[in-house]
């Protein structure tokens, strides 16, 4: 009850924007007494916003604190479900394992599961994925469209899609995608997307998306291994970026992406998708877990599929592979 009275709190300010709230009409619009708002605004001074009173005006916040807990996530949503179930832990092994039992349990489309650190975060492969806490947005959202299996891995596109928009929006970066999941900026790896299901043969229980993005990382918090291949955007624009504000962004950007998927199809997507990608009409190799081709990425299919043409012309459909360029 107490974190449902917050929400909508929350809410509230939210709506209100920069205009002021008065202490009843928080109290009807949450249904309490003035009494408990008055201390439901002390409990978020204690947590970090700071507020602004006025007499005869009522509150506004002006300052929200600098974490990824849900308050501080809903202070400004605007989406419709993306991101309104939210579960925040401050260290898990992997919120895809986390995101696999609430699916499992039910959880509703649009549900995310954020980290401050993750001690097992992985992407493609069983690939490790840095996670240190404090720097960066490790998140897993759940989905539940009703697609034939066979497009899901569409969805790792469209997520690329979105992200790459909230970056551009919150970080003023030109951020480039590297088919199927990575997102580069100024050459190197800010961003990995791992997408999973849960499905029968014929059919999709849950699409659960795993985000990893590299925010407010230095160099030298990398491992010497990475530092010549990952980076973060702090790094690449010389200044810190508020992440609840990018995952805002990032929900905001992706429920539209979704909703226009779902209306209208791939195709919408894939003429995004293709004017950001780093890797068409360039020579390429492609790496399968049983071959290795080289040749010209032309382009994705409707269906998201990756075309390669060889030396000898003969065109390769690449469905999933880590690429070289």
């Amino acid at each position: 009850m107490q974190s449902e009275l917050r929400k909508e709190l929350l809410d509230a300010f939210t709506k209100a924007g920069d205009s002021f709230l008065s202490g009843q009409s928080i109290a009807e619009l949450i249904g309490c007494s003035r009494t408990a708002v008055w201390k439901h605004i002390e409990e978020l001074r204690k947590d970090g916003f700071e507020l602004e009173a006025v007499r005869r005006k009522g509150y506004r916040i002006i300052k929200t604190p600098d974490n990824i807990k849900p308050d501080e996530i809903r202070f400004g949503l605007t989406t419709k479900y993306i991101g309104h179930n939210l579960y925040y832990e401050d260290q898990v092994d992997s919120t895809q394992k986390i995101a696999h039992r609430l699916a499992n349990e039910g959880a509703k489309t649009g549900t995310v599961v954020i980290a401050e650190e993750q001690l097992s975060g992985r992407g493609r492969m069983e690939r490790k994925w840095y996670s240190p806490k404090f720097t960066g947005i490790w998140m897993s959202l759940i989905l539940r469209p009703n697609i034939p299996l066979i497009k899901a891995p569409q969805l790792t596109l469209l997520a690329a899609v979105a992200i790459v928009q909230a970056m551009e929006e919150m970080a003023g970066v030109s951020p480039e995608i590297k088919w199927p999941n990575d997102i580069l900026v100024n050459g190197k790896k800010v961003t990995g997307i791992l997408t999973e299901l849960q499905a029968e043969a014929d059919r999709i229980h849950s699409i659960i998306i795993g985000i990893g993005i590299n925010v407010n990382q230095q160099i030298t918090d990398f491992p010497i291994d990475l530092q010549n291949t990952a980076s973060s955007l702090a790094i690449e624009t010389g200044k810190k970026i508020s992440r609840s504000d990018l995952i805002r962004s990032i929900f905001s950007h992706f429920e539209k992406m979704y909703e226009l998927y779902l209306a209208e199809g791939f195709y919408p997507v894939k003429l995004l998708w293709e004017s950001y990608v780093r890797s068409i009409g360039r020579e390429i190799t492609a790496h399968t877990l049983t071959a290795t081709i080289k040749g010209k990425a032309l382009g994705i299919t409707d269906d998201g599929v990756l075309q390669v043409e060889d030396e000898n012309g003969k065109i390769h459909s690449i469905y999933s592979a880590d690429i070289e360029i």
